[in-house]
């Protein structure tokens, strides 16, 4: 082999030998909020209360998974309106609620009671 042929590959490996390994980074999915109340929320007492397509549920966190009401809502902006039925007292209700942050729902009743719900994710 040639002196100038063994030096060239020498460098080559010398060369290959100093650099550093790249690093991989390996991107983390980001966790993002549903838009607007669409979802699970809970209030205070630890009840759940969901929205989804229009319709509204709250159940009892238990273990019995009761439903304590249902009904219909609708949103605009942030201000969303529940017709509220309770099975509990059997009467309706309206509930006005501002979303004050994605994961924070401020809401009062028609009675003039404010109740918070979080967001369950």
């Amino acid at each position: 082999m040639k002196p100038i042929t063994m030096l060239a590959i020498l460098s080559a490996v010398g060369l290959a030998a100093c650099q550093a390994p790249r690093e991989v980074q390996v991107s983390q999915p980001q966790r993002t909020a549903p838009a607007g109340v669409e979802g699970s929320w809970v209030g205070a007492q630890g009840v759940i209360s969901t929205f989804s397509s229009g319709q509204f549920q709250t159940r009892t966190s238990d273990g019995t998974n009761q439903q304590l009401g249902s009904g219909t809502y609708t949103t605009n902006g942030n201000v969303t309106q529940i017709n509220l039925y309770s099975n509990i007292k059997q009467t309706s209700s309206l509930v006005n609620c501002a979303l004050v942050t994605s994961s924070q729902l401020n809401c009062t009743t028609q009675t003039g009671a404010q109740f918070t719900l979080t967001r369950q994710i």
